[in-house]
């Protein structure tokens, strides 16, 4: 953790919601003027789209029907903690991105699916913002999660999580229900030994639960809406929250145990504002200080 070079780390699986999140920090942001260093987790994968498929071939032809973009073997986390760390340090480190589609692809005159070249962190930026799959992550060889002054997850419960990324995969890209229902299982053993257990170190988890039947994801036609759920958010330390404040500005809310509040899902990115932004004057008035 660092007073003059904070990061804020948002960590979720495919289709939980992450994106949602960052838009509301990219809001926050650009309302209190914070000049924040962008990172995306898929940056950190090992390989580019055209070889991970080469790779799970192989490994499905060895045996191995469990390869996915969750573990270990197919992430660079060395890399993504030496960012973390040089960049609390120092407020530099190396990033690159990830060529998701042709629109993204265009302006580096590249395939969609690949890398672009490693570069440096943006100078004199106020913050590090990574928003990925790892954020929390911690294993024998690495430890990320301790370097984040901000950790926030974002955890659906899971039919909700499936139906998200059954829908987008479906719409979006094109996939059948078979095969994202093939990656859903293929990625089951590295969501249960590297997603799950890094719930354990954010510091705030928001977890979006349907008030509507979602019993069987898989032939689900759309995803419950906002206004059809209620969003749980857990606090791993409540101290310094003003429950009573946030109630009052939010409304239809209550409290499920003395670190939890629930409140409607059209209510989420209200209560995400009212949250995080004196997380952020907070982190800016430390870093004016160390400064």
């Amino acid at each position: 953790m660092s007073e003059r070079h904070p990061i804020i780390a948002i960590t979720g699986s495919s289709g939980a919601g992450t994106t949602s999140v960052t838009r509301t920090f990219e809001g926050i942001f650009r309302r209190e003027e914070v000049k924040a260093a962008i990172v995306e987790g898929d940056s950190f994968h090992r390989y580019d789209r055209k070889t991970m498929k080469q790779k799970a071939a192989e490994a499905e032809a060895a045996g191995n029907k469990n390869f996915s973009h969750f573990g270990a073997e197919n992430n660079l986390f060395p890399e993504l903690e030496a960012l973390f760390r040089d960049y609390g340090a120092t407020g530099i480190g190396k990033r690159r991105k990830y060529l998701h589609d042709l629109e993204e692809a265009a302006p580096y005159k590249q395939e969609p699916g690949t890398f672009t070249p490693w570069e440096d962190v943006p100078a004199n930026t106020d913050l590090l913002f990574y928003e990925g799959l790892h954020g929390a992550v911690l294993t024998p060889e690495v430890n990320i999660a301790q370097h984040p002054d901000l950790l926030i997850g974002v955890v659906p419960v899971i039919n909700l999580e499936w139906i998200q990324k059954l829908y987008r995969d479906k719409k979006q890209r094109g996939y059948s229900t078979d095969a994202v229902t093939d990656t859903i299982l293929r990625r089951m053993p590295d969501y249960v030994n590297y997603i799950c257990p890094q719930f354990n170190h954010t510091h705030v988890n928001f977890q979006r639960v349907p008030m509507v039947d979602t019993s069987n994801p898989f032939i689900a036609r759309d995803i419950p809406s906002p206004d059809e759920s209620m969003v749980v958010i857990r606090f791993s330390n409540p101290k310094g929250i003003d429950f009573q404040y946030l109630r009052s500005m939010i409304g239809d809310s209550f409290m499920s145990r003395a670190n939890t509040i629930v409140v409607p899902g059209g209510k989420m990115e209200l209560a995400m504002q009212l949250i995080f932004t004196p997380f952020v004057w907070r982190m800016m008035e430390r870093k004016k200080r160390a400064s």
